[in-house]
């Protein structure tokens, strides 16, 4: 009884993942094998071919142009006033922000100068100093990347601004 389920589900399972499968080769002679039969001056060969269904394929839904819904009776509507108010508010904030950032920008820059000019150094058993290369370039790296944040924080505030 196990063996005929085993069977009876692998027969299901394979018939699901049965496609047609199309070996064809391009003018540079580079062989492609794809499940879509390809179109253009290229002979498509069929390797393997799928079960044939019934079913029609779903149709494709066309764009429609847009069109601007109404809203609904009890939609919360907001004098212009009101929301000149909000945009300047909202302005504010991203402007602070974006000030806020070119301080942190300017001040990451500044602790990367001073960390390039501040070697990364440990004294041995013995005594002596020796550089430390792969911690100072890790130092380096992080702070880059903080550098890096900095400005795509900055150019996102801007485009946000219309800047």
């Amino acid at each position: 009884m196990k063996r005929l389920f085993y069977i009876f589900t692998f027969a299901l399972m394979c018939n699901q993942s049965w496609a047609d499968i199309y070996k064809y080769t391009d003018s540079n002679g580079v062989t492609t094998y794809t499940n879509i039969k390809p179109e253009g001056k290229s002979k498509a060969e069929l390797i393997i071919s799928g079960p044939k269904t019934t079913e029609t394929p779903p149709a494709i839904r066309e764009k429609k142009p847009a069109t601007k819904t109404p809203a609904p009776a009890n939609f919360p509507k907001v004098d212009n006033q009101t929301q000149n108010q909000r945009d300047q508010k909202r302005r504010e904030l991203l402007m602070n922000e974006l000030a806020q950032e070119k301080q942190a920008l300017e001040n990451a820059r500044l602790l990367y100068e001073e960390a390039q000019n501040t070697p990364e150094v440990y004294r041995g058993a013995n005594g002596k100093t020796f550089r430390n290369v792969a911690k100072y370039e890790e130092k380096l790296r992080v702070i880059e990347a903080e550098i890096q944040a900095h400005e795509r924080n900055i150019e996102l505030l801007n485009k946000e601004l219309n800047l």
